[in-house]
């Protein structure tokens, strides 16, 4: 069985549960996924798939190194690849495909992604400080106030809570409820909010 699958975020919608509460929805297009390599604990020391993520558009320029290795396993080049863990039969061979029914509705997965970059952000806004008075005369506002003592150890210690690029993050949501698998538009759809913006490439895993 395989871990997970490589998807692109498509954007945010909601739906309705059982008990008829409305939900926030994300809906990803997860796969088809391409097995690119076989790996077993044999030739490898682990058992693991390297799937490329099968676009509309092809890949136009590649490198001669990353053709070959497409070339190797018959299948035709894709821009991003991604190894997962396996577990099954010995009969999956390069070439084969994965497809977004892999999840079950119900099912719950882990997702990564990387947030949105917000450029440079002061504390208040990166850490949540909550600032100074907002009165005329404070002049302290949005400040960080005091960053280390002066006589000892006359630095600024490491990891301070400053001001600086804020996002383009590696972010992993936990145990995202999958409200449904469509397996003939690829369309997985999952309860809760998918870091990233819409067109980003996440990965799927299950919980």
């Amino acid at each position: 069985m395989l871990e997970g699958l490589i998807g692109k975020k498509i954007g945010m919608t909601q739906g309705f549960d059982k008990e008829g509460n409305a939900v926030p929805l994300t809906v990803i297009k997860a796969g088809p996924c391409t097995v690119i390599q076989k790996k077993s604990k044999d030739k490898d020391g682990y058992a693991a798939l390297q799937i490329g993520f099968v676009e509309d558009k092809g890949v136009k320029r590649m490198k001669k190194a990353a053709l070959g290795h497409f070339k190797k396993s018959g299948a035709p080049p894709t821009k991003l690849l991604r190894e997962f863990g396996y577990e099954g039969p010995d009969e999956i061979k390069e070439g084969d495909q994965f497809f977004v029914d892999i999840f079950k509705e119900g099912e719950k997965v882990h997702i990564t992604g990387t947030s949105k970059g917000k450029g440079f952000a002061g504390v208040v806004k990166r850490h949540h400080f909550r600032g100074g008075a907002e009165s005329h005369g404070s002049m302290f506002h949005r400040a960080p106030g005091s960053i280390g003592a002066s006589s000892y150890p006359s630095r600024v210690v490491r990891g301070l809570r400053m001001g600086g690029r804020m996002g383009s993050d590696r972010v992993t949501v936990r145990n995202l409820v999958v409200f449904r698998a469509d397996k003939d538009q690829n369309l997985l759809v999952v309860v809760g909010a998918v870091p990233g913006p819409r067109g980003s490439y996440v990965l799927i895993h299950r919980a």
